[in-house]
């Protein structure tokens, strides 16, 4: 689209139906990680740790992840420890970088928050533009 050009109805009307379903995924989303005790952020979380690629993130890769401030990864990694859904492990190679894994609760919370959401990506996926 040229810019200062006026997008067609079309656009508007796609745009909106888009950030209407994509709204109605995350409060699912939201609603499911509240049923299940944790908060969405928890969730987050441990779903970027169980899919990173190469194995086992470091904090700074969480934040990247999460797009929040470091120190705010550490907080949202230690409510997920102290909930018994991940540990920390130092690296065997570079003792200063801290390593996040997740328990066999962890996994399992996951497992059954992704089959979950996997049911409301049909209908976000109608929406795509």
């Amino acid at each position: 689209m040229k810019k200062g050009k006026r997008p067609a109805e079309e656009c508007y009307r796609r745009l909106a139906e888009f950030r209407y379903a994509l709204r109605r995924f995350l409060r699912s989303s939201e609603n499911a990680c509240r049923r299940a005790g944790v908060q969405p952020t928890q969730y987050q979380l441990l779903l970027f740790v169980e899919a990173f690629p190469g194995g086992r993130p470091t904090v700074a890769d969480l934040a990247e992840r999460l797009q929040i401030r470091h120190q705010s990864t550490v907080g949202l990694i230690d409510r997920c420890v102290r909930a018994g859904l991940a540990r920390r492990e130092r690296d065997a190679k570079d003792g200063r970088l801290v390593r996040v894994r997740l328990t066999r609760a962890g996994k399992r919370l996951l497992t059954r928050l992704v089959l979950e959401h996997f049911q409301g990506l049909a209908e976000l996926r109608k929406a795509i533009p």
